[in-house]
């Protein structure tokens, strides 16, 4: 059964979007595709520290608590009901399955309901146009570096609903080596922040850790730098050590991203997903595009980490491709970006 469906091309006033990918509850209204009426996020961090990480099915089960007095709290904030609505839009992957599976049920149910069409969104195409939210300026071509603690992509975005895999991580993603980095030195969950934090007391030269694939096109990876971080804990502090692998992510990470931006020709760069909220990664490629009068675009830190507005704004332009769900909109842990063009 197809999962998508293309019709007309429309632009939907007001869209309710769910996003449930993860460990964060979100939900918002998006109107004219410019305008965040309301976000809220219902985050689970304190049920997971005590793991030093997320346990899928305490996430599941968090998700469909909170989800429906999310929306309940949204719509009463925004004054606004289910049946004023346009359009709904949901994340239905890739991510825990169980908690993509909360979120596409939900959605599909109030579609039906209150017969409003459904917008299908990739997950990783919600952080891709995040900075849209704020950046409506922000126009094909560019390039866009996708950072989160399940993801590192290098994306070109050559038009409206034409992305372009340019690279993406062969191991670890740069979020998840930050989190590995924390756990391994103690400093609890989640571990970015903690690292960033630790980091702003050490020297990012105390010592020379590898610089991985350098020099190796768009491809990244971050598993052997987390092993020399490993061997490396003997003879540094863990200040200087944050301090020194977070310089090497950071340094690969806009090494790569100026790279694919001049090889392209594009003058606009976007940087999005949770490590986005990095400030000496946000500062460093700010820094590198403004040297090659490169634009830069980045969204505020309440629009990086997963967040429903993200997936009104990706629904939005799913919206403009004519791209709806089918009755048969399933949730996925894995799916490509632009996963619908193998059905329309």
């Amino acid at each position: 059964m197809l999962e998508y469906q293309r019709g007309s091309s429309f632009r939907p006033f007001l869209v309710l979007a769910l996003e449930t990918s993860c460990d964060e509850t979100s939900v918002a209204i998006l109107k004219d595709g410019q305008q965040v009426v309301c976000n809220r996020i219902a985050s689970q961090e304190e049920l997971h520290a005590r793991y030093g990480g997320v346990v899928p099915e305490i996430a599941c089960r968090r998700h469909f608590e909170v989800i429906h007095p999310l929306i309940e709290e949204v719509l009463e904030d925004s004054s606004l009901s289910l049946s004023e609505m346009d359009a709904l839009a949901v994340t239905h992957g890739p991510g825990l399955i169980g908690a993509v599976l909360v979120g596409v049920t939900v959605a599909k149910t109030l579609a039906l309901a209150f017969d409003k069409p459904l917008l299908p969104v990739n997950h990783l195409e919600g952080h891709l146009y995040s900075p849209l939210l704020e950046h409506p300026q922000l126009k094909p071509p560019w390039v866009s570096l996708l950072v989160s603690g399940g993801h590192t992509l290098l994306v070109l975005v050559e038009d409206w609903g034409q992305l372009r895999l340019l690279g993406q991580t062969r191991d670890d993603a740069a979020g998840e080596a930050f989190d590995k980095v924390a756990k391994m030195l103690n400093l609890g969950y989640p571990g970015g922040p903690r690292v960033q934090q630790l980091a702003e007391q050490g020297d990012p030269a105390a010592i020379r850790l590898p610089r991985p694939m350098r020099n190796q096109g768009y491809a990244f990876s971050f598993s052997g730098l987390k092993t020399a971080v490993h061997h490396a804990q003997s003879s540094v502090s863990p200040a200087d050590l944050c301090a020194s692998f977070q310089q090497a992510v950071v340094d690969v990470l806009v090494e790569k991203t100026l790279q694919a931006a001049m090889d392209h020709g594009v003058n606009s760069v976007s940087l999005a997903g949770g490590v986005a909220a990095n400030q000496p990664l946000r500062q460093a490629l700010l820094q590198q595009c403004q040297k090659r009068g490169i634009n830069f675009y980045v969204p505020s830190f309440e629009y990086c980490t997963d967040n429903g507005a993200m997936i009104a704004m990706a629904g939005y332009q799913m919206a403009g491709l004519g791209i709806t769900a089918t009755p048969w909109l399933d949730a996925h842990a894995s799916l490509p970006l632009q996963s619908w063009r193998n059905s329309c």
